[in-house]
């Protein structure tokens, strides 16, 4: 047996027994049964389908049409993603200008359309960026909390007039065209035991907000003036314009809401808007049964709204649900704040991506300080928050992985170690650094693409995949990250333009069905194995050299190994075995079997994998 191996086992079990003990337990039952054994998929809805185009968005519905030539049009779903349309070229031919105004009609009904490739691929719960109402593509920039965008539903004219008429009252609330539709696609979704958790986004609404445009007519006299942080108001015998107020990171897109005179509440006018929107999502009919509601929530820039917000309105989600789940968006160490403010988990940013990324992606972390890592910070939260977790490594707010992959070492050295550059510095994209590749990522590459979608699969938390990362989508940060999705179906351009008219290949772009299969079977091994979402973590072999290691997932009932080889040249393990077992090799990342081994030996077995690949083998009984 390795000497190593079997030390890193003894301290790393250790670590992980102690940390348990100390973990700070949820102040509420805040963390759902099924939250464990969900496997998520983030639809970001303007760019997954366009099921009905008559709802497409106009000129007129952006923040500034008048900033747009009146040549404005849609862009055609399966277009070159960097090539401009005439209108785009009109208004300056800047990439990175005009991509932001661009619409490509992705609506519910698309969603609806695409549930069946949701269910073959096998997941079991959606997170959605915002529905509500909105001028931008994102819809971070809610005009409304009550309303699901009327582009996003069949009748965008008779929705708008209907938001015209409406307060914070929920007494002026009716069900839009829009609502009804996403009501329908909850019950759909329920129906095939699909999840359904929605952004919220309480710390700022966009300039359309009703409460805003009424605090920006009206001044001093707005029933909204202590809604938002107001510098200053309009002195109307000026011909200037004295308004002010203060936007989130100083954007004046997004105004703030104030908090409480103590700062530790959001004011009693968005608290209370922010409660009653709640309920009307999570019990529809408030008939006091939540099943016709969403499953939970995610919450934008959690840490930007008081703790004391967080604990009322978790209690009040708690209350309407018991089983529903609240995940924070927070990019540094969640634990006390997930506690303390009741959520169920966290998204698991510092806990899980960061150090795949140093690990697997950039091959700069070491197969023991990356497994140290995945413990100790496993390890902060409580065993139901842990399990919980939701074990991203791209979202919308980061390059994709394939395109992490591509760009790894030419972005070396770090300018933020201690993140590994994850989502830092200004190498994220094109748009900021010139150096970034936005070609296709080569076989190699989606081999690594690979592993890490297994560690997704098979570390402690539950799974998230990016819309279209099983489908061979590529792209840099912003805006990049956020391309139309890839149909097997439609026949896209060629990917030929370049945001900085540098020279690059032309890359096919289609559907990769190869890849869709590999994360089929990926997100089977979560059906197959109840332990991986559930079952202890224990490293059983690391070596440093050969960027590898082994660990293993066990309870009562079951016991999987996991072998991960990040490095360029096949590599060798011993591990120890329980008496009378042996190992059966039930999956690999590459699909090449017939190069992995397993070779018994005194105590336990010989495990041999080739480069870059990942494999799962389950203890079984000797006969």
């Amino acid at each position: 047996m390795s000497g190593s191996g079997r030390h890193t086992l003894v301290t790393f079990a250790a670590c992980f027994a102690a940390s348990v003990s100390v973990a700070k337990e949820p102040l509420v039952a805040s963390v759902p049964s099924w939250a464990s054994q969900a496997v998520w998929y983030q639809v970001f809805p303007e760019r997954f389908a366009n099921g009905d185009p008559t709802n497409d968005p106009t000129r007129e519905s952006l923040e500034h049409p008048a900033r747009v030539p009146p040549t404005w049009a849609v862009t055609r779903w399966t277009s070159d993603w960097y090539a401009q349309a005439p209108w785009e070229q009109r208004g300056g031919g800047e990439f990175y200008r005009s991509v932001y105004n661009r619409r490509y009609g992705g609506d519910l009904q698309g969603v609806l359309d695409r549930l069946d490739y949701l269910a073959e691929l096998g997941v079991n719960a959606i997170y959605f960026n915002p529905l509500f109402a909105a001028a931008s593509l994102h819809k971070y920039d809610g005009d409304s909390f009550h309303h699901i965008d009327p582009h996003f539903g069949p009748d965008p004219a008779g929705d708008q007039a209907m938001l015209a008429g409406e307060s914070e009252d929920p007494a002026t609330w009716r069900w839009s065209a829009a609502d009804k539709l996403f009501l329908d696609l909850v019950a759909e979704c329920h129906r095939r035991r699909i999840r359904v958790v929605i952004d919220g986004v309480f710390n700022h609404t966009g300039r359309g907000c009703f409460a805003f445009r009424d605090l920006q007519k009206r001044g001093a006299d707005s029933p909204y003036r202590d809604w938002y942080v107001v510098r200053s108001f309009d002195d109307p015998t000026t011909p200037a314009d004295e308004f002010g107020y203060e936007g989130w990171w100083g954007t004046p897109t997004l105004p703030l809401f104030a908090d409480n005179p103590e700062g530790k509440d959001l004011a009693a006018g968005p608290k209370a808007y922010v409660m009653n929107i709640t309920r009307r999502w999570m019990d529809p009919d408030g008939d006091g049964d939540p099943s016709d509601g969403v499953d939970g929530w995610r919450l934008d820039v959690a840490e930007d709204v008081p703790l004391d917000f967080w604990r009322e309105w978790n209690a009040e989600v708690r209350r309407l649900n018991p089983d529903a789940y609240t995940v924070c968006e927070h990019w540094g160490d969640a634990a006390g704040f997930v506690t303390e403010g009741g959520f169920s988990a966290t998204m698991n940013y510092r806990g899980f991506a960061q150090p795949v990324k140093g690990f697997v992606i950039d091959g700069v972390l070491s197969a023991s300080e990356f497994a140290r890592l995945l413990i100790e910070r496993a390890n902060t939260f409580s065993d139901a928050q842990r399990h919980a977790a939701m074990n991203l490594i791209d979202s919308h707010d980061t390059e994709r992985v394939a395109s992490m992959v591509v760009n790894a070492r030419l972005r070396l050295p770090y300018s933020e170690p201690e993140r590994f550059d994850y989502e830092a510095g200004e190498r994220c994209s094109p748009r900021s650094w010139a150096g970034y590749e936005v070609r296709k990522p080569r076989y190699h590459e989606r081999r690594l693409q690979r592993v890490v979608a297994v560690l997704q699969a098979t570390c402690v938390g539950a799974p998230m995949f990016y819309y279209g990362d099983e489908a061979g989508m590529w792209g840099a940060d912003d805006p990049d990250d956020r391309k139309p999705m890839l149909w097997p179906d439609l026949d896209y351009d060629a990917e030929a333009a370049d945001p900085l008219a540098r020279p690059r290949p032309t890359d096919a772009v289609a559907f990769d069905r190869d890849l869709f299969r590999f994360y089929q079977k990926v997100i089977a091994l979560r059906r197959v194995f109840p332990v991986l979402a559930g079952g202890s973590f224990a490293v059983e072999s690391v070596d440093d050299e050969a960027a590898a290691l082994v660990f293993r997932r066990s309870d009562a009932a079951q016991s999987v190994y996991v072998a991960i080889n990040r490095g360029d040249g096949p590599w060798s393990a011993e591990v120890a075995l329980p008496e009378g077992g042996r190992l059966r090799e039930v999956f690999t990342a590459s699909g090449q079997p017939q190069r992995v081994r397993v070779d018994a030996i005194d105590g336990g077995v010989r495990l041999t994998l080739p480069e870059r690949d990942a494999a799962l083998f389950v203890v079984e009984r000797a006969e």
